[in-house]
């Protein structure tokens, strides 16, 4: 490859010699680089600041001629076709890939809809998707028939920038945005003042009388401080208009154009002429409540971005990789499974992975969304971003990058994010047409009371094409969507599918699987019953001794590691489906079912039954007699209870379907309250059980493991997947629980009720202002002034309406 540099006396964009009394450069790679003029200058500071940089590390040579430079700039593109660049940000097996990246340039629907269009006509695009409020666009294509180079050009060639998403470049463009809307809302604040001072005088003067000379004057004023406002604050406002009809489009900044045209030429007309109507204070007005009402949309994207933003900030740069005695701080992406690392109190965890050596509280709260910290020692796992609250742990890597829980949580996001639901789809087509339709009405207006020679036409239709608001409708359903889903992920509950949300709101009935998801899916000891001197503790440690090489979940609830390497066992023998024989101390010792203890033990008396009981009985004998009965259950989720009354008062119905027998089944039931139950059911029985409600026009929302519920989740209006780590990236329903408390589903339905309110309010809203604002605009009873308050305001509210949704429920 080529060297990129070039001497001191040649501009580093495109080679050519740089003036001895110049003095300009561009920084990149913390270098100052020389460029030989203004032009050079700007345009390589957009191609740096847009994310594109890697267009002067990866060009091979200088252009021969200027002219080159633009046909150079999107050729060296393809140096994001490299593998080695694309593992950051691209994922995907095989030729078919997938990328999130972040569009710089929207500003309405048809801005979406426009850029969809485009990258849906490109040869092997599988699926396109853009959320409005995020600006964030997923991408999914064939690899084999289209490159990414291609995708980032089709996007340059209709007037956006497109870079790969990198959450600290995208807050370094945040700020760079937000920093410009306020320089230009400046501007129109201090001009546009100036220009009202004289509005009110010649308004005043109408009234009272004024001087014709001093009419001219303040008219010709009014001009010299509206240009600099519509070169630099309005400018926006026009480029996009001439975007959007160079491509065909019209998008929601066309009637805006148009109407500041309008009135600023028509204004420049009756001050040459000196008489006449001027509407350079209605110009100013448009500026400065448009602006505000954008900046206010601004705010609140990054508002609603900020959780999703949060997750990828808490994998920190480097870690402590230990290799023996010797520690060595590295990045975290030099990580590879099987390395050992070390956490300190205080620090996040890098890496998903388990604990070598240490106990320590573990806050994994904006990961799982549960507030108290986990306890953490030998042999547990640990996420990637969580926290370690209390002492250093030694843990070895076991997922790194792109295969950890939080990046699979983050892709989760972002596919929530960017998936349309019908309400929001319908929204888009409402709003491209509403456009169109706004155009045609103000052009009837003007024709109107142009023929009926009402010298105040342009006025009426200057108000009725500022006064419409397609950006309400726009913005009502992105926005709530937005706001939700940063919630839904604090709650630990990511809506995957893009009908999860609306028909979760509209769910009648909640059916549950009992393992795994309303239970730990682990036994434990419910109670122990001793029948000798030994009690339940020194029973307990017999057992864990016995239980110590077993792997069974019955081995698992009665084992003790601590215990168990203090009792030294031989002899032992393992009876597949009955229990485990072994020798303490010169005396043989079974522990297992009735059978198994009956067969290997030469027991005095007959063994207690316990038929009916909702408990498993694992009896515990030596040579000669019953030592110990230990009742295991799996064991209720304490926030189960709390989901069951919170459901109850939504008057939803529940449902109970297990595979465990009907005494287990129902205890359980009875035990939470829940209605309906039924146990002994495999697979079939409970898909039919679904399809059941379903035909009785229910509107049915399954919660399980996922793992044996695949049918039955598949069957239902929507599925809710218990979130486990290792199957959380390969999860297929259409919500993830992946903070795994159950009393997150009666939130999240209780949360997309809101969701779907608000949007009905706010498309309400949008529908209702414009319908009542067109015609009395159109009737002349809107001054052009009030209308630009009027637009402003209507964007306003439904962008505050939206934002209580993050509010957590």
């Amino acid at each position: 490859m080529a060297s990129t540099e070039t001497s001191a006396q040649s501009c580093f964009h495109c080679g050519l010699p740089v003036p001895a009394q110049l003095d300009l450069h561009v920084r990149l790679d913390g270098r100052e680089r020389p460029v030989c003029c203004y032009g050079c200058q700007a345009v390589a500071r957009s191609i740096i600041d847009n994310g594109m940089s890697d267009f002067y590390r990866f060009r091979t040579d200088l252009p021969s001629t200027p002219e080159e430079i633009v046909p150079e700039f999107l050729s060296q593109l393809k140096a994001y076709d490299n593998p080695l660049i694309q593992q950051d940000f691209v994922q995907g097996e095989g030729d078919t890939r997938e990328v999130s990246l972040i569009l710089e340039g929207i500003v309405c629907a048809a801005c979406i809809w426009l850029n969809e269009r485009t990258l849906q006509a490109l040869p092997g695009i599988i699926d396109v998707s853009i959320n409005y409020t995020t600006h964030r666009a997923r991408i999914r294509w064939d690899n084999g028939r289209c490159q990414l180079s291609d995708i980032l050009e089709a996007i340059s060639r209709i007037g956006y920038m497109a870079h790969p998403y990198d959450p600290h470049h995208r807050q370094i463009v945040i700020e760079r945005e937000r920093k410009t809307h306020l320089r230009r809302l400046g501007v129109s604040a201090v001009f546009g003042m100036q220009i009202m001072i004289l509005a009110v005088a010649l308004y005043s003067g109408d009234w009272w009388g004024i001087e014709e000379g001093f009419r001219q004057t303040f008219r010709w004023l009014s001009l010299l401080f509206c240009i600099p406002l519509l070169l630099f604050a309005s400018d926006l406002f026009f480029r996009n208009a001439l975007r959007d009809l160079s491509n065909r489009r019209v998008g929601m900044d066309v009637p805006v154009a148009t109407g500041m045209g309008l009135a600023f030429c028509a204004s420049v007309y009756h001050t040459v002429i000196g008489e006449g109507s001027v509407y350079f204070d209605s110009v100013a007005m448009f500026t400065f409540f448009l602006l505000t009402a954008r900046y206010f949309e601004m705010i609140a994207r990054k508002r609603s971005a900020e959780h999703t933003e949060s997750l990828l900030k808490l994998v920190p740069a480097v870690a402590t990789r230990v290799d023996g005695q010797q520690q060595e701080v590295v990045a975290v992406a030099e990580l590879i499974a099987g390395d050992t690392i070390l956490v300190k109190p205080g620090e996040n965890v890098p890496v998903d992975g388990r604990v070598l050596e240490g106990e320590s509280g573990v806050d994994e709260s904006l990961v799982t969304g549960e507030s108290v910290p986990v306890l953490k020692s030998v042999d547990n796992r640990v996420i990637g971003g969580s926290t370690n609250t209390e002492n250093p742990l030694l843990i070895a890597v076991e997922h790194t990058g792109n295969d950890t829980v939080l990046a699979s949580i983050q892709r989760l996001l972002e596919e929530a994010q960017t998936s349309k639901p019908a309400i929001s789809q319908l929204a888009d087509r409402i709003a491209a047409r509403f456009v169109i339709a706004v155009l045609s009405i103000a052009s009837l207006v003007a024709l109107f009371w142009f023929t009926r020679g009402d010298s105040r036409w342009l006025e009426h239709t200057l108000a009725t094409l500022v006064v419409t608001c397609p950006c309400a409708l726009s913005l009502a359903t992105p926005t709530a969507l937005t706001a939700a889903s940063g919630t839904f992920a604090k709650l630990g509950l990511l809506p995957v599918r893009s009908h999860a949300l609306e028909t979760l709101a509209r769910a009648t009935d909640f059916v549950f699987d009992k393992t795994g998801t309303l239970t730990h899916g682990k036994l434990s000891i419910d109670r122990t019953d001793t029948f000798t001197e030994r009690n339940d503790i020194s029973s307990k440690h017999i057992a864990a001794a016995l239980e110590s090489s077993s792997e069974h979940p019955v081995a698992e609830a009665l084992h003790d590691d601590t215990h168990a390497r203090l009792i030294e066992v031989s002899d032992v023998r393992n009876t597949a489906g009955g229990g485990i024989t072994g020798t303490i101390e010169g005396t043989t010792w079974c522990i297992g079912n009735a059978d198994h203890v009956s067969r290997n033990c030469e027991l005095q008396q007959p063994l207690p039954g316990f038929e009916g009981s909702v408990l498993t009985p694992i009896y515990l004998a030596d040579n000669s007699r019953l030592v110990a009965v230990f009742h295991l259950a799996d064991r209720v989720r304490k926030e189960a209870p709390g989901m069951v009354r919170q459901l109850h008062d939504e008057e939803r119905t529940l449902h109970l379907l297990s595979g465990d027998n009907e005494a287990v089944t129902g205890y359980v039931a009875d035990k939470l309250g829940i209605e309906h139950a039924n146990g002994a059911l495999l697979p079939d029985g409970k898909l039919d059980a679904i399809k059941q409600l379903q035909q009785d026009e229910r509107i049915v929302v399954m919660t399980g493991d996922g793992i044996n519920d695949a049918p039955v989740l598949a069957a239902a209006d929507v599925s809710i997947a218990m979130g486990s780590g290792s199957d959380l990236a390969s999860a297929n329903a259409d919500m993830i629980l992946v903070s795994n408390r159950i009393d997150r589903v009666a939130d999240g339905y209780r949360l997309a009720k809101r969701t779907v309110a608000i949007i009905r309010q706010n498309l309400s809203w949008a529908i209702l202002y414009n319908v009542c604002a067109i015609p009395a605009a159109a009737a002349g009873l809107v001054q052009p002034w009030l209308a630009a308050i009027g637009m402003s305001a209507s964007s306003i509210v439904v962008v505050l309406n939206a934002l209580r949704l993050s509010r957590k429920v």
